[in-house]
This record gives structure tokens, C-alpha cells and sequence, in this order.
């Protein structure tokens, strides 16, 4: 296939430009970020696409909907679980945690 002189882009198209990236932490490994990126669209840039266990069982579950419905995406952000990762934004220094379970392990008798 030949290649066209000039490919457009949607970031071509609306003139956009890459913005400066930071970091947030996944279960203590660093991952790149950039502003207006869900900690949902962090993870699977890295290439994770698990980043919670079910109650029963412990099924690794990652992003289903997309859209805040389904909450299969839950993750302990800053130490505060059940997180929607799709919806959640990614922040500077963010600590994120895989969630087990219901995310309140400490509270289990």
C-alpha cells in the first residue's frame, strides 16, 4: 500500500500538540500521564487491563462500560477505594492501588 504524502490526524485536524506529562504510581510501579487522561486511559496505556478482584472469587476485572455504569473499573485512589477509574482524572503524584474486593479489607471481621 502506498503511503499518502500527507496523512491527516484528528490531532492535525484540530492543531492540538502534545502536553506535558507526569507521573502517577500503579501498585508501586510509575506510569506516564498526561492532563485530561482517566486513570482508566493511564492504565491501559501501560498496558494494564486489570486492576480489581471481585468479592467472590477474585476475578481480576478492568474497564467494561467506559462510562461510570457498570463498575467492574473499581480502584483504590490516594488510599480511598471503589474509585471509577474510567471517570476518575489522572493527577500529579496520584497513588493508585489495585482494589481487592470491596476495597475495605481493613474493616473485615
Amino acid at each position: 500500500m502506498k503511503a499518502r504524502k500527507h496523512e491527516r490526524t484528528p490531532r492535525s485536524l484540530v492543531g492540538g500538540a502534545p502536553v506535558a506529562a507526569y507521573e502517577i504510581t500503579f501498585d508501586g510501579r510509575a506510569l506516564p500521564a498526561e492532563a485530561g487522561q482517566s486513570v482508566a486511559a493511564v492504565l491501559w496505556a501501560a498496558g494494564i487491563l486489570a486492576w480489581r478482584t471481585t468479592r467472590e472469587g477474585g476475578a481480576p476485572r478492568g474497564a467494561f462500560c467506559g462510562i461510570g455504569s457498570c463498575y467492574d473499573c473499581l480502584v483504590t485512589v490516594n488510599g480511598l477505594p471503589n474509585q471509577r477509574a474510567c471517570l476518575v482524572p489522572a493527577r500529579e503524584g496520584d497513588t493508585v492501588t489495585t482494589q481487592e474486593g470491596t476495597g475495605h479489607a481493613e474493616l473485615a471481621v
